[in-house]
């Protein structure tokens, strides 16, 4: 039988529709400027109508597609390498932590939350990865920081602690199951949400992540999307400020910003809605039990 709507259940979608609309309206914004010739912008500001429509940002960003086409493969590789590695590692460390016949469990959950608190500093940071580990201009020197947080170990932790009952691997471990056997057989197939809930916070992390690369990596070959144009809107920025221009281009310095956020967002956003499912199960472990 179809239930009646009420008053209330009017109200609800109409409000949830709003929401909705407050925030797809920025994105069409940003889409749409992309595509509005620069000076419309300067004259007029920004607006869903635009008079006059151009795609000169867009041909400034892939005048060198081959660059933007390298700097995706690169980010692309870093996303995979990095959020596969991130996961298992994750995992692993919910797991341990999970475990109560592991007696310094306590110690070690205490020193992932202390890294929270206090940190050692950029110096320190920079001398540990580049001299130390010997990382400079090598892409595990974006990838290898970034493989977890306490945050995503703890999200994971408590997944485990309140999706998978205590008795049931212990019968597996009655049963002469091994931990590894446990964590592969049983905890894996049961914590796809939070695996979904993690990994999408580490693609998330290293697709956006501008940084790091900035710290490390000389070689242009080397440099993911975001580093890339970054790059190229700080080449930008000096040519307008100079009022120089290169070979006699135009910069569309307004369309541009709104064309660069296209070009680095559009993926990620398409990718999202097909773990969507599984990030809001994940992040929302824990706040309800039968």
């Amino acid at each position: 039988m179809k239930k009646k709507l009420t008053k209330l259940d009017v109200i609800s979608y109409c409000f949830i529709s709003l929401l909705v609309l407050t925030s797809l309206l920025p994105m069409v914004m940003i889409l749409i400027a992309s595509f509005t010739d620069n000076n419309t912008i300067l004259r007029n500001g920004y607006t869903f109508f635009p008079e006059k429509w151009s795609a000169h940002a867009y041909n400034y960003i892939f005048a060198s597609a081959g660059e933007v086409i390298r700097s995706y493969e690169v980010t692309l590789f870093i996303t995979a390498a990095g959020t596969g590695a991130g996961l298992i590692v994750t995992a692993l460390a919910g797991y341990v932590l999970n475990c109560r016949k592991f007696k310094y469990r306590n110690y070690f959950s205490f020193f992932f939350y202390f890294t929270t608190l206090f940190s050692g500093g950029l110096v320190p940071f920079y001398i540990m990865v580049a001299a130390i580990l010997g990382l400079k201009d090598n892409l595990l020197a974006v990838i290898l920081p970034g493989l977890t947080s306490p945050f995503l170990i703890i999200l994971m932790r408590s997944f485990i602690t309140t999706s998978i009952p205590d008795s049931l691997m212990e019968s597996m471990r009655i049963d002469g199951a091994t931990d590894f056997t446990v964590f592969a057989r049983l905890v894996l197939p049961l914590i796809k949400p939070a695996l979904a809930t993690v990994g999408l916070f580490l693609a998330l992390n290293y697709w956006n992540g501008w940084y790091l690369p900035m710290l490390f990596l000389n070689r242009p070959k080397d440099f993911p999307i975001q580093y890339y144009l970054h790059n190229m809107m700080s080449v930008q920025r000096m040519a307008a400020t100079s009022g120089a221009a290169v070979q006699g281009m135009q910069f569309p310095g307004e369309s541009i910003k709104m064309a660069m956020a296209v070009v680095a967002t559009a993926p990620i956003l398409l990718a999202y809605p097909f773990v969507q499912r599984y990030f809001v199960e994940g992040l929302t472990v824990g706040t309800v039990k039968e």
